[in-house]
């Protein structure tokens, strides 16, 4: 197989974007799909906020629908996840599945970054059934019912906040006997006659006939005033941080403290020519699919002008 011109790693909404610009621009794109075909927005039921949809669409039909456009504009789809990579010199090399060599001109890094959960059976069993760990995606569904929030993080006290404007009411799961957000945001969440702030409590396990109807906590885990107690739920919402997936392209590319990939200015471009980043890989702050598909449109357009200002 010969050089890819514009090689686009991860099938996110970023990704199958940046397939659908380049795909128009003949750049060839060859998109490596990773472990989650899709992207985490295959896990969400219903998505409302995606402009477009105006009765609303199912995760995977939208992502279903981004890989048709993309696939019409001469994609090159491929399964497969990329296990190392050598971007010390053009045109740079990559692994997939450990076996399969490859290089590209131009990479857009699109792998996105995956919420961190508990680490539950059950979270994996209510997924999309009331556990969700994205409160502007999901938050919609649970107008005038009782959700809760774990965490005790910046992040954490806004999603309660948003979601005590849809709710009846809101927990706050915090394993410690603090919260670690700004002032402002726990001054926010300590006013807010809706949100109840649960300290020293962790969650055990949840429960429910067909969708989720409760959580098990334990408040002051393993001490002499253990107390063991159930809360009734719609909703359970992890707010305990993301990992973004960039662990691959550690030794190259520039990243953040949390591993988020570094961004020149408003473009997409990293600290290596020629390879761009788009989507929730390299977003901190938003992480909504109609963000990361503007991310994939920018990346496409940077690497398409990167090909013809080198003449590649």
């Amino acid at each position: 197989m010969g050089r890819i011109k514009c090689l686009i790693i991860g099938s996110g909404p970023a990704g199958y974007t940046a397939a659908i610009y380049a795909g128009r621009a003949n750049l060839s794109p060859v998109v490596i799909e990773g472990t989650q075909p899709g992207g985490q927005l295959t896990t969400t039921t219903d998505i409302e906020n995606f402009p477009g949809y105006p009765q609303g669409i199912s995760g995977s039909d939208m992502m279903e629908d981004l890989r048709n456009q993309a696939l019409r504009f001469g994609a090159d789809i491929r399964r497969g996840m990329i296990t190392s990579v050598d971007f010390s010199s053009a045109p740079y090399k990559l692994t997939i599945d450990a076996e399969k060599d490859i290089e590209a001109d131009t990479i857009i890094i699109a792998t996105g970054a995956s919420a961190k959960y508990l680490g539950l059976e059950d979270e994996n069993k209510y997924r999309g059934l009331g556990v969700s760990a994205c409160a502007t995606c999901d938050g919609f569904f649970y107008r005038r019912k009782v959700v809760a929030v774990v965490g005790g993080g910046d992040t954490a006290c806004e999603e309660a906040t948003y979601l005590s404007n849809l709710a009846s009411k809101v927990y706050m799961i915090v394993r410690k006997d603090y919260l670690r957000a700004s002032n402002i945001m726990q001054e926010r969440v300590k006013s807010n006659p809706k949100i109840e702030i649960l300290f020293n409590t962790q969650t055990e396990g949840l429960f429910g006939e067909e969708v989720l109807e409760g959580a098990n906590l334990v408040r002051f885990k393993g001490e002499e005033n253990e107390e063991r107690f159930d809360i009734a739920i719609d909703g359970f919402f992890l707010a305990i941080g993301h990992k973004p997936n960039t662990d691959v392209f550690k030794p190259y590319i520039e990243l953040n403290n949390e591993g988020y990939i570094i961004t020149k200015g408003i473009t997409s471009e990293t600290n290596i020519p020629g390879i761009f980043a788009a989507g929730d890989v390299a977003d901190t702050r938003y992480r909504q699919a109609i963000v990361a598909a503007g991310g994939g449109c920018k990346a496409a357009m940077d690497a398409e002008k990167y090909i013809t200002e080198n003449r590649l």
